[in-house]
């Protein structure tokens, strides 16, 4: 299907690895112009590399921590006025709520809603006057599905969630959309962490953790960060301004509510 967004240009936030290149390498087959934003300088130029010997699209990269005000001046200082925002930043640390400090909350609150509104409200009034823009924002299932060990996590992106419902409805009218992307178990490094730290705790294998996990899922596999950006790229494309101020949940059929 043609998506109708060659020659946009799009802003993907922790695009160097997981589900941030997984959108971001979607996006430039479909003719996007990139720009790409991690902490890590040698990750960001190889995903760089190999996104644009993929494509052929144009990539540029900015080194930058997108949870501080310098690090999202300096992405926007590259990007401006995006047509496409994918804001994702790594999830806090999982723990038990008694263990968490307050400077704790803060730090995920800055990261998984703070950041987002941050990005958001310096391009969404660009994007309704050009009449068209695509907001994502990578969030967790946890947000419909609260886990025990991730207080941090399912406060933080629920609070985001909550945040954006409303101007969702706004934008729409101009040609704006805004939506949360909300992934379940998906083949990345954060889940590996998760499994080699409930190894650590349990006293188990990360193998037969692994193992566990995957079982209940009713998909039985994790998902794979291709049909991650497949998805977030039609959100993003000229077929999807019907869709705006909804949470999509991808996690292979594990949310309770959908069995």
């Amino acid at each position: 299907m043609e998506l109708g967004i060659a020659g946009r240009t799009a802003i993907i936030c922790a695009g160097s690895k997981g589900l941030g290149r997984g959108c971001a390498t979607a996006l430039a087959r479909e003719g996007v112009a990139i720009f790409i934003a991690a902490r890590g300088a040698d990750a960001l130029e190889a995903t760089a590399k190999s996104i644009r010997d993929d494509t052929g699209a144009r990539v540029t990269t900015v080194q930058a921590d997108v949870t501080t005000e310098a690090g999202r001046a300096a992405l926007l200082a590259a990007c401006p006025a995006p047509d496409i925002l994918v804001t994702n930043a790594g999830g806090p640390p999982p723990g038990e709520f008694i263990q968490f400090s307050l400077d704790d909350w803060r730090r995920a609150v800055e990261a998984n809603m703070i950041t987002p509104i941050a990005l958001i409200a310096a391009t969404i009034q660009g994007m309704m006057g050009r009449g068209f823009g695509r907001v994502v924002n990578i969030t967790s299932y946890t947000v419909k599905m609260p886990i025990g060990s991730l207080e941090l996590s399912n406060g933080a992106r629920a609070g985001l969630t909550g945040a954006v419902a409303s101007l969702a409805r706004r934008a729409a009218p101009h040609n704006v959309t805004i939506n949360n992307m909300l992934p379940g178990p998906f083949d990345t490094d954060r889940v590996r962490s998760n499994w080699t730290r409930a190894a650590e705790v349990s006293g188990r294998s990360m193998e037969d953790v692994a193992k566990d996990s995957v079982r209940s899922i009713p998909a039985r596999r994790l998902g794979t960060t291709e049909e991650f950006g497949a998805t977030c790229a039609f959100l993003c494309s000229a077929h999807a301004g019907f869709i705006t101020g909804q949470n999509i949940l991808l996690d292979g059929g594990a949310y309770p509510g959908l069995m």
